[in-house]
């Protein structure tokens, strides 16, 4: 059972959530939109610059190899200059290197601009859950969390709804459709990176909207949930990066992020292929599917909060997605593959949310920069293998199935090792902190 929290606590995460979240939130969806926007630029983009889909998907997954090479330096940095202003840093690089994206004009630029963005983004999602460990006690973390990762959803109905209508100025001012799209949508994130360095409080003790008794409660919270967990027998980076926990969900985060980012990032040609629909159109059904996801992690960060069961939830998720990507792959007509992408909409952002969410209960305070940043890595190189081996199987194939059947076994081996890993901590409460 969970212990009740103090009016003084409640008052403390309720300052927390509202003062911090909202502006993290903001700034994941700028780099999530930056992320995968190439997905709907690369109908009009590939056709203009004579790209394959094996060019596209190498360039696609370029981006996470530069992300996971620098992930751990990247956290190193933001546990030394602070994460306020790496995080800063992290927003005004990457905005503008997506907003170069306009320039492009051959596979190797192409190569190079998608993995230099890795590189300037690489840390933000671990430095973020690393940030929010000095704040959210795990009671509170499912909620801060869910509450931080809608953007992901929720940059897929900004994207929807937007790039139809940029790819749509096509020919405007000597620009191509797809260069306003990189330009319009990479720009905000250096403006929302100076609210970051100007607004996020590094750690509770210089937020003066905290009373000393609200502070106290969350330094005693974290403290009881160090002592919980206990100290690394050893320090440093190589000691993280042997640790079996760090390997094990660095190894599902590989499973997980390699598919569900390869579908993201083809999912506009997907859909176009087995509806027949126009972008415009199609970019209203990612929307719809962003809202729908949108509302399944806030309800899922709650619950997993009140059960204290982030992976046994994920699980169930992930199940969903194996489901979607085998009704994708074998639809038979359009409104069923429709049907498929909303349950895969239902279930992609939620089942990452649940399992980084769960990062601090498995790693102790000392260990969790770097552990956390090392988890990444791994998810970040199935991001980059994943996305190139879809575009070398339609290059191949023809069409999209053999790829989509890809997805699925990646599916069915992440489920095996979330049925594994609870397994494990059901039979050794220890491993993770009771709420």
């Amino acid at each position: 059972m969970r212990e009740a929290v103090s009016e003084t606590g409640r008052s403390a995460m309720r300052k927390a959530l509202w003062r911090i979240v909202p502006l993290v939130a903001l700034a994941y969806l700028c780099a999530y939109t930056d992320r995968v926007n190439v997905g709907f630029a690369a109908a009009q983009m590939n056709a203009d610059l004579g790209f394959s889909a094996t060019v596209y998907g190498l360039g696609g997954g370029l981006f996470f190899l530069g992300y996971a090479l620098f992930e751990v330096p990247s956290n190193l940095a933001a546990v030394r200059y602070g994460s306020r202003t790496w995080l800063a840093r992290i927003m005004v690089s990457w905005g503008l290197l997506s907003a170069a994206m306009m320039f492009v004009a051959t596979p190797w630029q192409f190569y190079t601009v998608r993995f230099l963005l890795g590189v300037a983004e690489a840390g933000f999602y671990p430095g973020v859950i690393f940030y929010f460990s000095h704040w959210f006690p795990p009671c509170h973390r499912g909620r801060a969390v869910s509450r931080f990762y809608v953007a992901s959803p929720l940059s897929s109905v900004l994207l929807g709804a937007v790039s139809g209508w940029l790819l749509a100025l096509d020919g405007t001012a000597d620009l191509q459709g797809w260069q306003w799209l990189f330009l319009v949508q990479g720009l905000p994130s250096v403006l929302v990176g100076v609210l970051v360095w100007r607004l996020l409080p590094e750690r509770p003790a210089a937020a003066t909207w905290l009373s000393e008794d609200e502070n106290a409660w969350i330094a005693g919270e974290l403290a009881r949930e160090q002592a919980h967990i206990g100290q690394p027998t050893h320090d440093g980076i190589t000691a993280a990066l042997r640790n079996p926990r760090v390997l094990q969900v660095g190894m599902l985060g590989a499973l997980l992020i390699g598919s569900i980012t390869t579908l993201i990032l083809n999912a506009p040609l997907i859909l176009s292929s087995a509806t027949g629909l126009n972008t415009g159109a199609v970019g209203w059904i990612i929307s719809g599917g962003g809202l729908i996801g949108a509302a399944i992690i806030i309800w899922a960060g709650n619950t997993a909060d009140r059960r204290n069961s982030r992976f046994p939830d994920s699980l169930v998720y992930s199940v969903l997605l194996t489901v979607a990507f085998i009704v994708l792959a074998l639809s038979p007509s359009a409104i069923v593959a429709i049907g498929a992408y909303l349950l895969f909409a239902t279930a992609c952002f939620t089942v990452p949310m649940l399992t980084s969410s769960g990062w601090a209960e498995l790693l102790s305070a000392r260990e969790l920069a770097v552990g956390a940043a090392a988890i990444n890595t791994l998810s970040q190189i199935g991001a980059f293998v994943t996305p190139f081996a879809w575009g070398v199987l339609k290059d191949a194939t023809g069409d999209f199935r053999a790829g989509l059947l890809l997805l699925a076994a990646l599916a069915l081996g992440l489920n095996l090792m979330l049925w594994q890993l609870c397994r494990q901590l059901r039979s050794r409460p220890e491993l993770a902190l009771a709420a």
